[in-house]
């Protein structure tokens, strides 16, 4: 599922109108919204009483427009391609789309859908155009799970890479052996030195029996 079922509804929502229920209370402004009941904004009294451990998430207002906080939204939806920003210390991104009159000279990056002029090499200035190029093309995701899916894939293949490697330098290791082994064979019979002959006999051949010398008279 390319996008989840409350993110239409979430983006077409009015919030910061005066709770109807909690109106006299000083947090009463409808700036919650519940992922799990997917109906209209509420205020934080609301939360507490009707959307107790539940999904929910907080928009605030930046230059009349909302916005969510990355921490928040993250959770539950995959953003990238979408521009963000840093607004009182926190890091946020816009819903909807934000009109611009004209397109300033010189900008290099501009969103895909309404051509806002864009800070950085994102693709899209908010939640909402990434929505209209996902119905459009089909080329950008939403879902968590397809991120995790991709990651994933990529370590089960680098996995078999490391496999492949490692059982390449057994073979490798084993043929260096068996080649050093035959070297050092063959070098053992090349240094022996040879056999020497047998040494010369000394026994000396026995004479005949000795003959006197005949007297003379």
């Amino acid at each position: 599922m390319l996008v989840p079922p409350w993110l239409e509804p979430l983006l077409k929502t009015t919030f910061f109108a005066v709770c109807r229920t909690h109106g006299a209370a000083a947090r009463s402004e409808c700036n919650m919204y519940c992922l799990d009941c997917n109906i209209d904004a509420f205020c934080f009294y609301c939360r507490s009483t009707r959307h107790k451990d539940h999904q929910v998430i907080q928009i605030r207002r930046s230059s009349y427009h909302d916005v969510v906080r990355v921490s928040e939204i993250e959770k539950v939806l995959d953003i990238s391609g979408v521009q963000t920003y840093v607004i009182n210390s926190a890091r946020v991104l816009f819903l909807n789309e934000r009109p611009q009159p004209k397109t300033g000279k010189g900008i290099s990056h501009i969103c895909e859908i309404c051509s806002r002029s864009l800070l950085d090499t994102f693709r899209f200035c908010s939640l909402g155009c990434k929505l209209v190029r996902i119905k459009r093309n089909g080329d950008a995701n939403f879902s968590l799970n397809g991120g995790k899916n991709e990651a994933l894939i990529q370590e089960r293949d680098e996995g078999i890479s490391r496999r492949r490697v490692t059982s390449s330098s057994r073979h490798e290791e084993e043929e260096e052996d068996d080649e050093e082994e035959e070297f050092r064979e063959g070098l053992q019979q090349d240094i022996s030195p040879p056999t020497p002959p047998p040494p010369p006999s000394n026994a000396r051949r026995r004479k005949g029996i000795p003959h006197r010398a005949p007297f003379g008279f």
